[in-house]
């Protein structure tokens, strides 16, 4: 079994309230657990208007699979261009 773990560090600029950002974050995560069917959700930062993190896991039993689908979903949250990325760790676990 082939754990994939990734923490993203997000900016939200033009942000003024903590509801703006959970409406912005809401649209992230409901998109990438549309497209790609994985567990996402808001980690860190969550008292800071313009800055948040947010972590996704995915389980397979490829690693090269696994590997290429957190690409795929890092690239995707790039493309909506709602958010920036200022930082991303990513982690593959082999059990």
């Amino acid at each position: 079994m082939v754990v994939g773990i990734c923490c993203l560090d997000l900016r939200i600029s033009e942000n003024n309230s903590l509801k703006g950002k959970r409406r912005i974050l809401k649209r992230i995560i409901e998109r990438v657990k549309h497209k790609f069917n994985v567990s996402i959700a808001e980690v860190g930062n969550h008292d800071l208007w313009q800055s948040s993190q947010i972590g996704f896991c995915m389980v397979g039993n490829d690693k090269r699979f696994i590997n290429s689908a957190l690409d795929k979903i890092i690239y995707f949250i790039e493309e909506i261009n709602i958010a920036e990325i200022t930082k991303s760790d990513f982690e593959i676990i082999n059990l």
